[in-house]
C-alpha cells in the first residue's frame, strides 16, 4: 500500500497521518513525506547483506528480487537470549556476554544473532514466529528530554559490570552510581556532537578525512540545525564534527503499535552529491525482519530515499527534502499500527476480515521481533547512546512486561499504553496459541536481561 501524507507548510500547518496522527504534534514545520513498500527501487542500495521475506501463501503474480542477497538463515541453536532456569546464573550470563566481547569485526559490522529459532518450553509446546512487517509514529521535543541519558555500536552488553552496580562492595556507592546513571538518562540531548564514528556502518564510504566542499558543508550544518531545533521527543540524533557525513540516530517505537517502547538504531551516510541524491540509510536490524521497509540486511525502504516509488514530494527533492523528514518519515511510515497493509497490493488483495486477520496475525509476529530487537540492542547498544539504552529500558521494563501479560491474556498487540489496555474492544481474547506462548517463553528471559540492566521490581511478572 502507498501511503499518501500531505505536506506541512513553512508556517507551521498541521498534517495528517493515515494511521498515526496524534504521533506528530502541529507545530512541526516539516515534512512527513514518501511511501513505503517491501519491495526496494533497484536504483538506489542503501545496504547489502542478506534477507528474510515472508510472504504468507501470496502468489500475486509479481514475484520480485529483493537486493538483498539470502545468505544467512539463522537457524543456529545458541538461543541464549532465552533462561531456562529463572535463577540463571552468573557465568552463564557471562558466557552469552563473551559471545560479543570476544567478536573481532570490522567497524560497522554485526555479529551472526541466532533469535529466530525458540527453543521448546518445557510443557512441550513449541513455536516459529515468522518474520515481516511494516511501520508509523512520530513526535516533537525539545532539544533535551527530561526522561532520559547521555553517552558512548561497541560491540559491549548494555549490562555489564560498567552499567549496573551489583557488584560495588558500600551500598551508598551503588545508590549514588544509580543516581548518576538516571541523571545522565533524564539530561539524553536530543541531538548532540560526538568525537568518534570508527564504528559506523559507513565509516569507510564519504569523505574520509579529504576536505569537503563548502556549499556541502554548509548544507550539512544547515541539516543539522533543523535536527537540533525540531527533533520529536521520540528521536535521538549523533553527529561528528570530524566526519560530517555521517550521523546516527535511534528512534523509539510509537504507542499504540507492535513496536511500542523499543529502540530502532539507524547509521546515516550524506554523500558527497548531496543533497542532489538522498541520504543512505542503513539500519541495524540483529538479523531480524522486521517488515519489508526495514530489511535484516539493513536496507531502508521509502520512496524519500528513492528506494521505492513515489510521486511528487514523495520522493526526495534536493532543494525542499530535509534528514528530518527522513526520520521523522521511517518512524511515521514505517512504524506503523498495521505494518502488514504497506505490502504492496495487500490493500486490496485482502480486504474485509481476512486482510484483518492477517494482519493481525502480522503485528503478533511483530512484537515478538520487537521484543527480540530489544535484548539484541541491551546487549549491543549503538555507541554514543549507551546510557539512553541502558536509561530506557530501566524505566519502561515494566510497561514492557506489563503489555507482555496483557497481551497472553488476550489484549490486542498495540493497545496497551504504559501498562494500561486503552480500548474494552482490545481486550477481547483473539491473540493465538503460538503468539501466547512465544510471549510467554520470552518473558523470564526479558525479566533477567532488564533486572540485570537495574530495573526494579519485576520478580511479580515471573510465571
Amino acid at each position: 500500500m502507498d501511503v499518501e501524507i500531505e505536506q506541512i507548510t513553512s508556517e507551521g500547518n498541521p498534517q495528517k497521518l493515515q494511521n498515526n496522527k496524534e504521533a506528530i504534534t502541529k507545530d512541526n514545520p516539516h515534512t512527513v513525506a514518501g511511501t513505503t513498500s517491501g519491495s526496494p527501487n533497484s536504483g538506489n542500495n542503501n545496504s547489502s547483506n542478506s534477507d528474510l521475506t515472508f510472504h504468507e501463501d501470496q502468489n500475486d503474480g509479481n514475484d520480485r528480487i529483493d537486493d538483498c542477497d539470502d545468505v544467512s538463515n539463522y537457524d543456529d541453536d545458541d538461543d541464549y537470549m532465552f533462561y531456562e532456569n529463572d535463577d540463571d546464573d552468573e557465568c552463564d550470563y557471562l558466557s552469552m556476554q563473551a559471545q560479543f566481547d570476544n567478536a573481532d569485526l570490522p567497524a560497522g559490522v554485526e555479529a551472526t544473532v541466532s533469535w529466530l529459532n525458540e527453543p521448546a518450553s518445557s510443557s512441550k509446546a513449541s513455536s516459529q514466529v515468522s518474520s515481516s512487517s511494516h511501520l508509523a509514529g512520530a513526535q516533537r521535543s525539545t532539544p533535551t528530554n527530561p526522561d532520559h541519558a547521555s553517552s558512548g555500536f561497541r560491540q559491549v552488553p548494555a549490562s555489564s559490570s560498567t552499567l549496573v552496580s551489583g557488584g560495588s562492595n558500600s551500598r551508598g556507592k551503588e545508590e549514588a552510581t544509580e543516581d548518576e546513571l538516571m541523571k545522565k538518562y533524564q539530561s539524553f540531548k536530543h541531538f548532540d556532537v560526538v568525537e568518534d564514528f570508527s564504528d559506523h556502518h559507513y565509516t569507510n564510504l564519504g569523505f574520509q578525512g579529504q576536505q569537503p566542499p563548502k556549499a556541502w558543508s554548509k548544507k550539512v550544518q544547515d541539516e543539522w540545525k533543523i535536527l537540533e531545533n525540531d527533533l520529536p521527543d521520540t528521536i535521538y540524533v549523533r553527529v561528528c564534527e570530524a566526519r560530517m557525513d555521517l550521523l546516527r540516530a535511534v528512534i523509539i517505537g510509537p504507542q499504540g503499535t507492535p513496536y511500542h517502547d523499543g529502540l530502532f538504531v539507524f547509521d546515516v551516510l550524506f554523500p558527497q552529491n548531496y543533497p542532489d541524491v538522498p541520504p543512505m540509510v542503513y539500519y541495524y536490524s540483529g538479523g531480524l525482519r522486521l517488515n519489508p521497509n526495514l530489511y535484516d540486511c539493513g536496507k531502508v525502504c521509502l520512496s524519500l530515499l528513492n528506494t521505492w516509488t513515489g510521486k511528487g514530494n514523495e520522493k526526495w527533492l534536493p532543494k525542499t527534502s530535509t534528514m528530518l523528514q527522513v526520520l521523522v518519515s521511517i518512524q511515521a511510515l514505517i512504524l506503523n499500527a498495521n505494518p502488514f497493509f504497506n505490502e504492496p497490493g495487500y490493500e486490496t488483495s485482502y480486504a474485509g476480515r481476512e486482510g484483518e486477520k492477517r494482519s493481525y496475525a502480522y503485528n503478533e509476529d511483530a512484537f515478538v521481533l520487537s521484543l527480540k530487537t530489544m535484548t539484541y540492542t541491551l546487549r549491543r547498544p549503538p555507541k554514543h547512546f549507551e546510557d539512553l539504552v541502558t536509561g530506557h529500558f530501566r524505566c519502561h521494563a515494566a510497561d514492557i512486561l506489563s503489555a507482555c501479560k496483557a497481551y497472553i491474556e488476550g489484549a490486542r498487540v498495540g493497545s496497551v499504553v504504559k501498562g494500561v489496555v486503552q480500548r474494552a474492544s482490545a481486550t477481547e481474547n483473539k491473540n493465538s496459541p503460538t503468539f501466547k506462548d512465544s510471549v510467554s517463553r520470552m518473558m523470564n528471559g526479558l525479566i533477567s536481561l532488564f533486572t540485570k540492566n537495574g530495573a526494579k521490581d519485576l520478580e511479580p511478572f515471573r510465571a
